[in-house]
């Protein structure tokens, strides 16, 4: 059977469930239709999602080399999952697939406190990995919002980043070698773990943002660094997105570089306050959070720059925090907006990327197409490396409000492609972002992508019809 003719009779889904089964130890294969709809989609709002023949929840890579020998021999599609935190249907299932489940691989093998790496399997979550790494005076700093629940597998699939990305960099900046089972159902190993190696190609990190569609990550091995140093907290409060957008770009122009640059805005604030009674929203519009790492008084000096770039720029109110719960509660707002808005109905997230000479004019272009769109969108962002994240908020059943956010959605996908942008910083291209991949690369690059699908992946088995 090929990978075009899927599962699709009850004669077929039922020999490859006997077949799962056969193969795997019991209490592997789930087929009961309420546990499998719970696997069959991330956190996308108003992404598609099928229905699978089956859940596997998978322990070892030989197991998952199991499924995938099953899945080519029956022609059935696999799609790789870790916690489904996902926000842009990356991991939603298709009809006749088979989801795998790499949450339960969640050992952190070994850290090497001498290499300064960490071999982990997939299902890791990424905060268990930071505090393990923290007991030997190391530190693993891609730290998306989902990290205290998103796995290491997933942040691999989507090359996640996070608040401290803007000077320590994303997920691929990290990973030095996987282990992969293939579309053909090999067990290989790529990359590798010295500090040099520019043998062959970078296939490593070609899996790091694939999505799923290249291959099963199974295992990796990560870069650590030395633990942080002390950090001093910058907080600026703005009448504007688009004023505090300007102060983004004059910390850069004045050669900073901070260990995060956090934007949250009036809907973020009112939400986390009517949730968590922090009392913020009834003192800024826009807040601005800058953190500053640079050991001594280097660091000091720095954050006193940085401060002052918030008032240049026209901040009603800046200053370097000396109180450091004070700090952290800031921070800890930052990372509630999200769900705190999730709680009022739901909320399609955009995830956009613009050069920093940008970020302002694209901040009030998205006010702009809330407004001409007639939505909510609220805004928080990794404003120090251009990434935003636009959230448009409509009430759950208002049909004709999620008409107008998903076109709200489009404009600022084209907005952003238009100021030199890219439609995904971290989140993954999944379904959401399809045409907006194609609005971004031109023919002949889409052409390299699917040549490379089609060579890793001849049967088309590996996430069908995500990211292009």
């Amino acid at each position: 059977m090929t990978g075009n003719d899927r599962p699709g009779t009850s004669p077929e889904v039922h020999l490859l469930r006997e077949r799962l089964s056969s193969s795997l130890p019991e209490g592997r294969v789930v087929t009961d239709p309420d546990i499998a709809e719970s696997y069959a989609h991330d956190q996308a709002v108003w992404a598609h999602y099928g229905t699978p023949v089956a859940v596997v929840r998978t322990r070892t890579t030989a197991e998952v080399q199991a499924v995938v020998k099953a899945c080519l021999e029956f022609g059935a599609p696999i799609v790789a999952r870790g916690a489904g935190t996902g926000l842009s249907g990356g991991a939603n299932a298709v009809d006749g697939c088979v989801v795998l489940s790499l949450e339960a691989m969640d050992a952190i093998v070994r850290i090497d406190p001498l290499e300064r790496l960490a071999v982990v399997q997939p299902g890791v979550v990424n905060d268990d990995l930071r505090a393990a790494s923290a007991d030997h005076g190391l530190w693993y700093p891609p730290d998306p919002a989902s990290a205290p629940w998103s796995t290491i597998g997933g942040n691999i699939a989507t090359n996640a980043g996070g608040l401290c990305c803007v000077k320590y960099g994303v997920t691929r900046d990290y990973v030095l070698e996987v282990e992969v089972v293939t579309g053909l159902g090999d067990i290989v190993r790529l990359g590798r773990r010295t500090a040099k190696g520019v043998a062959g190609y970078d296939l490593c990190g070609l899996m790091v943002g694939s999505e799923g569609t290249l291959g099963i990550v199974t295992e990796a091995t990560v870069k650590l660094r030395p633990a942080q140093g002390r950090q001093r907290t910058v907080a600026g409060y703005f009448d504007s997105v688009g004023d505090a957008g300007e102060a983004v770009e004059a910390v850069a122009a004045a050669g900073l570089t901070p260990a995060a640059l956090e934007l949250v805005d009036r809907h973020c604030l009112r939400a986390v306050d009517e949730w968590k009674n922090m009392g913020l929203s009834a003192e800024a519009d826009v807040v601005l959070l800058g953190r500053i790492d640079t050991p001594g008084t280097v660091g000091d000096e720095e954050a006193d720059r940085m401060n002052q770039c918030f008032a240049d720029a026209g901040a009603t109110w800046s200053a370097v925090s000396t109180d450091e719960a004070e700090a952290e509660a800031l921070f800890a707002a930052r990372r509630l907006a999200f769900p705190a808005l999730e709680r009022l109905g739901p909320v399609l997230t955009e995830d956009v990327c613009v050069p920093k000479s940008r970020v302002a004019e694209m901040l009030r272009r998205i006010e702009a197409i809330g407004v001409e769109h007639d939505t909510v969108i609220a805004n928080i962002a990794h404003a120090g490396d251009g990434n935003l994240h636009p959230l448009l908020i409509v009430d759950d059943g208002d049909t004709a409000a999620q008409a107008r956010a998903q076109l709200a959605f489009t404009a600022i996908i084209d907005a952003a492609v238009e100021l030199g942008g890219t439609v995904t910083g971290e989140h993954g291209v999944g379904l959401l972002k399809r045409d907006g991949l194609h609005r971004e690369l031109s023919p002949e690059v889409l052409a390299m992508h699917r040549a490379v699908k089609a060579a890793l992946d001849p049967h088309d088995l590996l996430n069908p019809g995500k990211a292009f």
